[in-house]
């Protein structure tokens, strides 16, 4: 996703340093117009905005820690990954009380939406701050949803996975049954799509990735689980009881254990068709 997302902001006009713990990701940034730093130090040293696209929040906040002391009293900081909302508080109230501004940005469409500038941003924090990077998101995103306070970016992009990840489950299953029956896999996308069953998956995923058995769309199965799991754990801190969620989390962490750990979350489908029969 750093790789689009960099390169919508390069094409807006913005100097874009970028940085990688591989080589090869650090290439491929360089490939597509950017600049890349050997180190983190060289590429935060003259930021005015930092943004994080980390795996999760426990990396997110090391390399803050990492980053802090090259860091200009004005930089704003932006994490953009899918981390834990409660996590995201707890580090910006730190910062901010050193003097860092810090907002909470998750992005969702995928790597399709990222190469055109089109995400669904949904950001968390103060409203001065985020009006001060508010161009700079419109340079990679179509719809900016402001959620509230610090960390309502992350809560409402966990749950948004989560919603997205049970309709997957979803859809896999029916077209499971469908098939075993004798329906048409790609009837059976085309029917959903114009009837009350549509949702994410049949309508980008069931004939691009699943059906056709491509299995690339970009985003990660344990990603996936992760995110739901987030969600899960929300609700469990609230006192909200969550069962979808409860057997969901559980199914795509079994999936990930099971599964390449490089598996997309598409693959769901080789999981679920070896679960034992009824």
């Amino acid at each position: 996703m750093g790789v689009p997302m960099g390169a919508c902001l390069i094409k807006a006009g913005y100097a874009v340093t970028g940085f990688d713990l591989l080589e090869p990701a650090r290439q491929k940034f360089v490939a597509a117009g950017g600049r890349v730093a050997n180190d983190i130090a060289g590429a935060v040293a003259t930021a005015e905005v930092v943004i994080m696209l980390l795996p999760n929040g426990k990396i997110v906040r090391e390399a803050v820690s990492a980053m802090r002391a090259h860091l200009r009293r004005s930089t704003i900081l932006m994490d953009m990954s899918s981390s834990d909302p409660i996590g995201t508080r707890s580090l910006g109230e730190e910062l901010i009380a050193a003097g860092t501004a810090f907002i909470d940005a998750p992005v969702s469409g995928g790597v399709r939406r990222a190469v055109t500038g089109t995400l669904a941003i949904m950001v968390g924090g103060e409203g001065g701050t985020i009006d001060r990077v508010q161009p700079l998101l419109s340079a990679i995103g179509s719809s900016i949803f402001r959620t509230g306070a610090l960390g309502s970016g992350h809560a409402m992009k966990a749950l948004n996975n989560y919603v997205s990840a049970a309709g997957l489950v979803a859809a896999v299953e029916a077209l499971q049954v469908g098939r075993k029956f004798g329906l048409d896999p790609a009837l059976m996308t085309d029917i959903l799509n114009v009837s009350s069953g549509r949702n994410n998956t049949t309508e980008l995923k069931l004939k691009q990735f699943i059906i056709s058995e491509t299995f690339d769309d970009g985003f990660p199965l344990r990603l996936m689980a992760k995110d739901v799991r987030t969600a899960d754990d929300m609700a469990h801190a609230l006192g909200i009881a969550t069962p979808l969620a409860d057997l969901c989390a559980g199914l795509w962490e079994a999936a990930g254990r099971e599964l390449s750990e490089k598996a997309n979350h598409t693959e769901m489908i080789r999981y679920m068709e070896r679960l034992p029969k009824p």
